[in-house]
């Protein structure tokens, strides 16, 4: 897919797939022989929108060893699935696994854009899927949209969101796309000149956003929506919503292990991630060594800021901040309060509701790395 930032790789080769799925495995097995039973799984992810690629057999292997090897205390199983390689097996298969909520990358409904983004899936391919899970008894769903594709408008917009209401998914996530060809060579096949601009952007996420919470839904934070019984409205509710490096969520759990090549992983203290050549991430694992290729350290100041940007970015209020740290941040959220987007109240920084889709821009005044308007970031509309 042109549009994908996600770390890829063609798979032609059956051997390939295979050594990587026992890396995998092994990647897997040596984690938890280091944790040795410490800790409980509450929450398994399969990402990527491809675990499918592989034969239903290989998932429920890989699922046998995280439930073999670590103590798993009956833990929400979600997978993300591409609907091109989907039929009723893979349907029985997630059902008997465990699975009860599937997410979709539908991008777009429009044939032209799925064209322009090299993703052609019809409605029809998405609402098989569908009919096969909830045959099988799951009927939690996820879809992934986008704005600011190439050729998009909108109406083309609207469209999407129209079938998409009517599809009635429990969440949706709508995202900006983000055109970054130097780091994703695949995007080169975009054509800047067809993208809409910012002035359209920003025109698409608040329509958007008027569209979807008129059908009912519950605006989560700036990106994500949720019907009013699911769990990540009901966490929006009662305060306990999160935000992690994989968008908004209702997983209470300090640490994330990922596994696989280019995997992230999450600790209190630190952010690791895993080796993205797939040769390299294979040889580690043939000889028992870890995978990391690099990782960040986050001191106690950074964990201020952190604890700071979530809250502000899950409730609207920051609460108490730091005087030093609001001293540096005051300038740039100055502008947001001279606009009524933002304001400072007894050391807390809140957002106004006028000011709810600047939300990423009004928390980045608190990332002591991160310049506004630096360009080694995607765009925040």
């Amino acid at each position: 897919c042109w549009y994908c930032g996600c770390n890829t790789g063609a798979a032609g080769k059956t051997h390939r797939l295979t050594s990587y799925l026992a890396a995998l495995e092994a990647e897997i097995a040596l984690i938890a022989g280091k944790l040795d039973g410490r800790g409980r799984v509450k929450n398994i992810a399969f990402g990527g929108g491809s675990p499918n690629a592989i034969a239903p057999v290989e998932f429920v292997r890989i699922l046998d060893r995280i439930f073999t090897t670590f103590s798993c205390d009956q833990p929400t199983i979600s997978v993300e699935i591409d609907p091109r390689n989907f039929n009723l097996e893979w349907a029985a298969t997630l059902a008997h696994c465990g699975v009860s909520r599937v997410s979709f990358g539908v991008q777009s409904f429009s044939d032209h854009i799925q064209r322009a983004i090299g993703r052609i899936q019809p409605v029809e391919m998405i609402e098989d899927c569908m009919a096969q899970l909830r045959h099988v008894g799951i009927d939690a769903f996820n879809f992934d949209l986008m704005y600011g594709l190439p050729g998009q408008s909108i109406s083309d917009l609207q469209a999407t969101l129209d079938i998409a209401i009517k599809l009635a998914p429990n969440r949706i996530a709508l995202f900006g796309y983000a055109h970054m060809p130097n780091l994703f060579p695949r995007q080169r096949r975009i054509h800047d000149g067809d993208l809409p601009d910012s002035e359209q952007r920003f025109a698409m996420a608040a329509c958007g956003n008027r569209h979807l919470t008129r059908a009912g839904y519950k605006a989560i934070g700036f990106d994500h929506f949720a019907r009013p019984d699911d769990s990540l409205s009901v966490a929006a509710a009662q305060g306990t919503l999160h935000r992690n490096f994989q968008g908004y969520t209702d997983d209470t759990c300090p640490i994330m292990i990922g596994f696989g090549a280019s995997a992230i992983s999450g600790f209190p203290d630190f952010y690791f991630q895993n080796e993205k050549h797939v040769g390299t991430y294979r040889a580690l694992l043939r000889e028992q060594n870890f995978t990391v290729s690099r990782g960040v350290h986050r001191t106690a100041n950074d964990r201020v800021r952190g604890a700071l940007i979530e809250k502000l970015l899950c409730t609207g209020n920051s609460g108490p901040v730091p005087g030093d740290i609001l001293e540096i941040a005051r300038p740039a959220l100055d502008r947001f309060a001279l606009n009524k987007l933002a304001r400072i109240e007894s050391g807390s920084i809140v957002i106004e509701p006028a000011g709810l889709p600047y939300s990423r821009a009004i928390a980045s005044t608190l990332d002591g790395y991160r310049a506004i308007g630096g360009k080694q970031f995607s765009l925040a509309i």
